[in-house]
């Protein structure tokens, strides 16, 4: 999955659904270059209560999974034997694709069988917005079969009138049943959709069915179906049905999606209900609907014994305008980190405004970042913190702006680090099966106490070993704030002799590698969750790691642990080596030396994951020429495996590639296909999700977007039987047909848009004006009354150390917020107009009126 890296505070609920990307009309200067981006970010945290198995063994074996629709993306690891399982996971990820539902369901992990889903949280695209940034209990909702549905269907009706052989007039319907879109994924495989057409009336139920159409999720039906509506008055009473004229009213057209389930029973894909009278004022109607579940009744149910799920989301959706819009805002964050005070900064009085710091702190950083002033502000704020400190023992343990600030830096900037220092030790852990669990309650029977400590002691020594000599592949950035953290620090308490030391280490050991130990995929480290005896493992190894490079522990003899066992376990790592270890290794990453790249000596480990590669040879089309395969990406070359650690099967280098772009579904009838264009044959890739191919494609475009030869234009679709399927052209090497995706920027380790975290910005202070106007307000009664405050106020909460500068700085943020205001107002007038009501992209939903 992508790095968790927060996004900022939800959308807007007055902005319209949106794709992922903009369609501006044709010749729309303004609005030609506008990017819609949506992302979500959040946290899994916790379910309960959920249903016991009715036998002895009433626990489960649970996980969690988060799905666009019907398309999961995202899977949490397994909760062994709960009915309470606390997951704690944070996700985040850009959202490719438009949605109408976003679920969460919680499922019952069967070896055996099918995983059982336990219940579901679905949430409607446009109702996000009012869970933004809250924890929030969910009571899980049944599973229905009927109610599961994804896509949309393109519709027709028309109403003639027939003169009949007797003369007389009856009305008929006609119906034209085009095309659908974006149907779900069947078992991992595009469906083989057909769809029934009723007429639907009190007295009537008259159904039609179209063809079957193969291995797809896009099919184009274009058939017709004709209905007669009314009769005349003299026909016979011994018609199966009869309507007058008035009861053309109660008539409507239902259309129900089948999956064909050949030997098996059909799946039901989602309907629509359209009323014939929408025809009462035009003879023609035509219109895209949303796929919606089957009406059962309003059977009632009692969801609350189902249980709970405890969930924190954000979702935003972001309309990125071209860069030149953005030029006063951006200087005036970059000019943040020379305000004095840095108070009255504008990045500071972002964070002070934003209802969850967490909101401002990522484009801040990725912001400041992009332009090398990271360092600077990072240091002032935490300077900032150093001024309340008043305990040495507790520096920097806090979660203010400056400690945000440095976790996200770590996180975006020390990915490699952390791959090239811990990624093969957690690969021994986690393929090896050896007990490490060292509390007596917790042991096993037949376990050895002291066989596991001595394996627990192993891992330990060789993680610690590895990271106190890892200095040298540090990042400068973070070295160089350290180097600061260290100056301030022993400024600020002269007299301890080890602050210079933990100020560092609370941040390196307790923030950066204890995390990633515990947490490997979260950081990418492993492709998989690990399963609960390795994740126990790997919290014992934190727990020491943490505590080994925790200053104060190592400098004073004693340690944080709560447990027993752990206290008699940390007093093997009570000796003078590793307190040299440490100081040493604190040392060499908060000197000003300058230190290479890490990626200069050897190449960076961007991305690993498993997907489907279509054969490389001439063989027919078909299932058994997709075979799963294990990828893995460097600066340098793409590779593929059998398996994980195995030899590779087939490499590209990186030089060598010319073009990524993604594969017509109708190409080979899967979704979620990306094309590697080279300087052989291209390689067809399928992704298990929309995300996943998403990030391959991008990951792919970046590492590859300064190569020579690029290629300007691409197929969209394969060379099959002589021709290309997208142009018909009759030539293998005929240029492309269409343009090859734009650029985006060339580094690879540290890939900013700032455009898009400048209009997040843009959008937190436009939600945060409120508050905004409270803090001008507040800096305008400090400057008048300089007086003690005797009672908490309005602007009790601000921190303010220069009313007059803070003040300045609001009306600057005011000034280019309304300027701001002026593009993204007229944007969203087009793109209002522009998506008619039943178009493709913004379809009906529910019945039509």
């Amino acid at each position: 999955m992508a790095a968790a890296a927060p996004a900022a505070a939800a959308a807007s609920s007055e902005a319209p659904a949106a794709s992922a990307t903009a369609e501006p009309e044709a010749g729309d200067e303004d609005s030609r270059d506008v990017r819609v981006l949506q992302s979500l970010r959040g946290k899994i945290c916790e379910a309960k209560n959920l249903l016991p198995y009715l036998g002895p063994h009433k626990m489960r074996d649970c996980f969690c999974t988060i799905n666009l629709d019907q398309e999961e993306v995202y899977r949490t690891q397994v909760v062994e034997k709960s009915l309470s399982p606390f997951f704690s996971e944070e996700f985040y990820f850009e959202i490719p694709r438009t949605f109408q539902y976003l679920s969460f369901y919680v499922y019952d992990k069967n070896v055996l069988q099918r995983d059982l889903r336990i219940g579901k949280v679905a949430i409607k695209k446009e109702d996000l917005c009012h869970h933004s940034g809250k924890e929030t209990w969910f009571s899980l909702q049944p599973v229905d079969s009927n109610s599961e549905v994804q896509g949309k269907v393109h519709l027709e009706l028309k109403l003639n009138e027939l003169i009949t052989e007797n003369g007389t007039v009856c009305q008929q319907l006609v119906v034209h049943i085009k095309a659908c879109h974006g149907l779900p994924l069947i078992n991992g495989q595009s469906c083989d959709p057909y769809a029934t057409v009723s007429l639907v009336g009190p007295s009537r139920n008259d159904q039609k069915k179209t063809k079957v159409k193969k291995k797809t999720s896009n099919p184009q039906f274009n058939e017709i179906f004709y209905f007669e509506v009314t009769r005349s008055s003299s026909y016979t009473r011994k018609s199966q049905f009869q309507v007058e004229e008035e009861d053309i009213e109660k008539l409507e057209i239902r259309i129900d999606l089948w999956n064909n389930g050949n030997l098996v029973q059909d799946v039901f894909l989602g309907e629509i209900k359209v009323p014939v009278n929408v025809l009462r004022t035009d003879s023609s109607h035509q219109a895209w609907y949303l796929l919606q579940p089957r009406d059962n009744g309003n059977k009632s149910s009692k969801t609350d014994d189902l249980g709970s799920l405890r969930l924190n989301i954000c979702y935003t959706e972001d309309y990125v305008l071209p860069s030149e819009y953005y030029g006063p805002l951006k200087t005036l964050l970059l000019k943040s980190p020379d305000v004095q005070p840095i108070s009255a900064s504008a990045a500071y009085i972002l964070s002070e405004i934003c209802r969850d710091k967490n909101d401002a702190v990522l484009p801040l950083v990725r912001l400041l970042l992009h332009h090398d002033k990271l360092v600077p502000f990072a240091t002032a704020v935490a300077e900032l913190d150093l001024k309340d400190t008043q305990d040495a023992n507790t520096i920097f343990r806090g979660n203010s702006l400056a400690t945000r600030c440095l976790d996200e830096m770590m996180k975006i900037v020390g990915g490699h680090y952390l791959k090239v220092t811990l990624k093969p030790i957690l690969d021994e852990i986690c393929d090896s099966s050896k007990s490490c669990e060292i509390d007596p309650i917790k042991l096993k029977e037949g376990d050895n106490v002291e066989n596991n400590k001595e394996n627990l002691r192993y891992y330990v020594d060789k993680l610690f070993s590895t990271i106190v000599k890892s200095s040298m592949s540090c990042p400068t950035v973070m070295c160089d704030i350290f180097y600061s953290l260290r100056q301030m620090a022993t400024q600020r308490f002269p007299n301890d002799p080890h602050v210079q030391y933990s100020a560092v280490s609370s941040f390196v050991f307790l923030r950066f590698f204890a995390v990633a130990v515990v947490s490997p995929h979260t950081f990418h480290l492993r492709p998989h969750h690990p399963d609960a005896q390795t994740i126990r493992t790997l919290t014992l190894i934190s727990k020491t790691i943490q505590t080994l490079g925790s200053w104060g522990s190592l400098s004073k003899s004693k340690s944080s642990f709560k447990e027993t066992f752990m206290c008699e376990f940390f007093k093997m790592f009570q000796e003078e080596g590793y307190i040299m270890a440490v100081k040493k290794f604190l040392d060499e990453i908060s000197s000003t030396e300058t230190k290479e790249s890490s990626g200069t000596s050897e190449p960076v480990h961007l991305k690993e994951g498993e997907m489907y590669k279509r054969a490389q040879g001439r063989t027919r089309i078909g299932k058994k020429n997709f075979k799963k395969r294990w990828f893995c990406l460097t600066s340098r070359e793409l590779t593929y495996h059998k398996q994980p650690g195995k030899d590779a099967i087939y490499t590209i280098p990186v030089k060598n590639i010319l073009a990524v772009e993604k594969l017509e579904e109708s190409s080979f009838n899967k979704k979620n296909m990306f094309q590697v264009i080279h300087t052989e044959k291209p390689l067809y890739v399928q992704a298990n999700n929309c995300v996943e191919a998403n990030e391959w494609i991008d990951v792919l475009c970046r590492v590859s977007r300064c190569n020579q030869n690029r290629l300007s234009f691409y197929h969209p679709s394969v060379y099959l039987n002589g021709n290309w399927l997208c142009c018909q052209e009759t030539s293998e090497n005929t240029l492309g047909c269409k343009p090859c995706t734009a650029g985006v920027p060339a580094d690879i380790q540290i890939d900013i848009d700032e455009d898009r975290e400048t209009e997040r910005i843009y959008s937190l202070f436009t939600l945060s004006l409120l508050k905004l106007q409270k803090m001008e307000e507040a800096c305008g009664t400090i400057a008048v009354y300089q007086g003690p405050q005797k009672e908490p106020d309005d602007y009790s909460n601000f921190v303010i150390e220069d009313s007059v500068t803070t003040f300045k700085t609001i009306q600057q943020i005011k000034s280019v917020i309304e300027k701001l205001d002026e593009p993204h107002e007229k944007y969203r007038k087009k793109r209002s107009s522009s998506a008619k009501y039943g178009s493709k992209e913004n379809p009906i939903v529910g019945k039509a009126s």
